[in-house]
């Protein structure tokens, strides 16, 4: 038996209804910030043992809620889960980003790549299951996985890149390899998402968050063709309630309209995007999320305090002058700093559920 949900002000924003304050939740909210979620890695012996065991991953994901009062959880594991469940050899050395063991360099490694068996990501959906029981119905849960190109870009670059030459050399000298890897990633990402659905997940988001290192027409057909293949898989309910779908594009505010018409009900903003602007420009056909700074929260709980009325001031009240509402999750541009003061973000949490409130009393 499911707790009925508790607070579903999250959910309520991404599907622009009425809400009494502006629901927040951070990307990377159960993090290296936290010294608490630093002892349980240690304990895991590894960020892949935190990640693939679900006791593990049910502490960590708890971790900031028992903190803060935010408004949704999401799923703690990383982007990379399924192209490692594709063979690729997934490896996080101590103080080093992702590494794959198998990059994809070749015509024959790219004929060889197939949507894999959903079982091998079982320790995924045995943890979603986990946390929904943990949780309780105290908030939603959000589960999520990277987009198709952001993917790739791992995946033939063998690691994280500064210049992604190999990918973008791929994709202009050989863009039917490209293809090819991006249509069995959008697949697999969908059936992964549908899979997290299953397992309990109330809400889904997919971050593509290298989309905004392309060129604009190698954007529209490499990275939000293949979002939108994603998107039109989903199922879009579970239990008899609507699933909702966040697109994320790090750097995608020039394509905001776009991105909105991929059928995600909700776009997310990173930090240099004005949100009051972005929220004219899709006239509120779709929910909004973010979009402070991370670095703010390094600044005096004073001024966190301030940049975040300035975010929610630019938004503004959801309920317009013609009685439509948009939705506004408040989030951050990226995902927190590891080196964020925990008591900053308090102050941030605060700050907009009480100045979200007054702007809707003010309205």
């Amino acid at each position: 038996m499911v707790a009925p949900l508790l607070n579903d002000t999250f959910l309520r924003a991404c599907l622009r209804q009425s809400t009494d304050y502006t629901p927040l939740w951070l990307m990377r909210q159960a993090g290296r910030y936290l010294p608490e979620y630093n002892a349980t890695r240690a304990r895991a012996g590894s960020f892949m043992g935190l990640a693939t065991q679900p006791d593990f991953a049910t502490e960590v994901t708890l971790q900031p809620l028992e903190r803060y009062a935010l408004d949704a959880a999401i799923l703690f594991s990383d982007i990379l889960t399924v192209p490692d469940a594709m063979g690729l050899g997934l490896s996080f050395a101590a103080g080093e980003g992702p590494r794959f063991a198998r990059p994809l360099r070749d015509e024959a490694a790219v004929a060889a790549l197939q949507v894999p068996d959903m079982d091998k990501l079982r320790y995924v959906f045995d943890a979603v299951r986990s946390i929904r029981k943990a949780l309780n119905g105290r908030v939603p849960l959000i589960g999520f996985s990277g987009s198709p190109w952001t993917l790739a870009c791992y995946m033939v670059e063998g690691a994280g890149s500064d210049d992604y030459r190999l990918v973008k050399t791929m994709l202009y000298s050989r863009p039917d390899l490209m293809h090819r890897i991006l249509q069995i990633n959008a697949d697999a990402v969908a059936a992964y998402l549908n899979a997290q659905i299953d397992a309990g997940a109330q809400a889904v988001m997919l971050f593509d968050s290298w989309g905004g290192v392309l060129e604009h027409r190698a954007f529209a057909q490499f990275s939000l063709a293949y979002t939108q293949r994603v998107v039109s898989q989903l199922q879009r309910e579970a239990g008899g309630q609507r699933v909702p779908c966040i697109v994320f594009t790090k750097g995608g505010g020039l394509w905001l309209e776009q991105i909105a018409a991929t059928g995600a009900d909700v776009v997310g903003l990173d930090w240099t995007c004005d949100l009051g602007q972005a929220r004219r420009r899709v006239d509120d056909r779709v929910a909004l999320q973010g979009n402070l700074d991370p670095m703010v929260l390094f600044a005096s709980p004073e001024a966190v305090a301030a940049e975040a009325r300035a975010v929610l001031d630019s938004f503004g009240s959801p309920r317009r002058a013609d009685g439509r509402l948009g939705g506004h999750i408040f989030n951050l541009g990226h995902g927190i700093n590891q080196h964020t003061p925990p008591e900053h973000v308090q102050a941030l949490v605060e700050t907009v559920h009480a100045h979200s409130r007054s702007l809707r009393q003010a309205g």
